[in-house]
């Protein structure tokens, strides 16, 4: 096993992604996110409390924007050519979400070309590159109609002289209590020993195949549902002034009832979870979400149908009552789309975290929501949850990336 993993994690959000890496046993260099909030958390865990960074004197740590870096260390980052073992990370992925209004002229998909250009300065061994499912369909109207982004970003880095494979990737399936299908995309340099197109096509069957023992490992399985995320989070296991905001209400744990829960909860001494800080409803939206749940509860993990909206009067565009039997569907940044399989209330943000598979001292920096126009500026912590990687899924893939090389 090759030692000195490094890695740089490019559009790095809160950590998911480098969280995993870590605890597969790779070390990173530095981490290059745009948010200031996102970069307060992972500096947070990562930095500050993992030392998980070999950060360079010539880089402030704080939130950077990528084509800012390139354009100012251009000389730093070329004298990285051939000391970095990975770049890992995918652009925002908003002009192309299904979640989103796919919108092909959505200025964040130019940020493909900078991660490009950000390959082509630094020339890593292997990359390792997520985004949205979305990023697999073609385009409607513009130049490139009929393409994919994928294949343009397959095709860039294959001329750059990689040995490129991507595909969809169901993090559930992986043991992570969320369906979550994301475009997946790992690339190898062509001039390293023993590499070749075969090679990097395994790392996908390598992926299924270790699935089984590193989750048994872990106590874990496959089918980790909702309930196992998260039924020691219940409102009703008791109420304390939340730390950080005590004009809110928080609830306190209950007693673990699982081996995902146990992980989740190790090495934690306190009662009451960090960021498990609970919306203030009003009455009257907790008698509805009360009556939704009740009238649903053959027909979860799906927005309301047709009728039920009416006779709700709901106008708004995506309600989801959850299923605690299933998997959630997958969580975006709105957390008031969704409505807890038990209780009439929206998730909180540490449920949303172990929904990603984020372990409980993983500490959330920020605001908890924002709203208006301050959502396209602002990356809360619901926000910082709902884009990130899950860090289960991110170490699996850590560990099959070591045995690539």
């Amino acid at each position: 096993m090759p030692k000195n993993l490094n890695y740089i994690d490019l559009f790095a959000g809160c950590g998911g992604l480098s969280l995993g890496l870590h605890q597969a046993g790779w070390k990173g260099l530095f981490a290059i996110e745009k948010s200031p909030d996102a970069f307060k958390t992972l500096d947070y865990n990562l930095i500050q409390n993992k030392n998980h960074f070999d950060w360079p004197k010539w880089l402030p740590k704080g939130a950077h924007d990528i084509n800012e870096v390139l354009f100012h260390y251009q000389e730093k980052l070329a004298k990285l050519k051939g000391k970095v073992t990975m770049i890992a990370g995918g652009p925002p992925c908003q002009g192309f979400s299904m979640a989103g209004r796919r919108n092909e002229n959505d200025s964040r998909n130019d940020l493909i070309n900078s991660y490009i250009k950000f390959v082509e300065t630094v020339e890593p061994k292997i990359i390792f590159f997520e985004n949205v499912k979305g990023f697999t369909m073609e385009f409607k109207k513009n130049k490139e109609k009929g393409i994919a982004y994928s294949s343009i970003v397959t095709q860039k880095l294959n001329d750059l002289g990689y040995f490129v494979k991507g595909q969809l990737v169901n993090f559930g399936e992986y043991g992570v209590p969320q369906k979550r299908t994301r475009f997946i995309l790992v690339g190898i340099k062509k001039e390293l020993k023993n590499a070749s197109q075969e090679k990097v096509e395994t790392f996908f069957s390598m992926l299924k195949e270790n699935k089984f023992d590193f989750l048994a490992a872990k106590g874990l399985t496959t089918e980790t549902n909702l309930q196992d995320a998260i039924s020691d989070l219940f409102k009703t296991n008791g109420l304390k002034p939340t730390p950080d905001f005590p004009n809110f209400q928080s609830g306190l744990y209950g007693k673990e009832k699982n081996s995902y829960q146990k992980l989740m909860r190790e090495g934690i001494d306190v009662k009451i979870p960090d960021s498990h800080r609970f919306p203030k409803h009003s009455a009257e939206i907790s008698k509805r979400f009360e009556d939704i749940l009740a009238v649903t509860h053959n027909r979860r993990n799906l927005d309301l149908s047709k009728e039920v909206r009416e006779s709700f009067n709901i106008k708004k565009h995506t309600v989801i009552p959850l299923n605690g039997l299933d998997k959630s569907p997958t969580i975006t940044t709105l957390p008031d789309d969704y409505i807890h399989y038990e209780e009439p209330r929206i998730l909180t943000v540490r449920e949303y975290a172990r929904i990603q598979s984020f372990p409980d001292w993983y500490i959330f920096q920020g605001k908890y929501t924002t709203g208006g126009k301050r959502r396209t500026q602002e990356v809360p912590r619901y926000t910082q949850i709902g884009n990130a990687i899950p860090p289960l899924f991110s170490e699996q893939s850590g560990l099959v990336l070591k045995q690539l090389l």
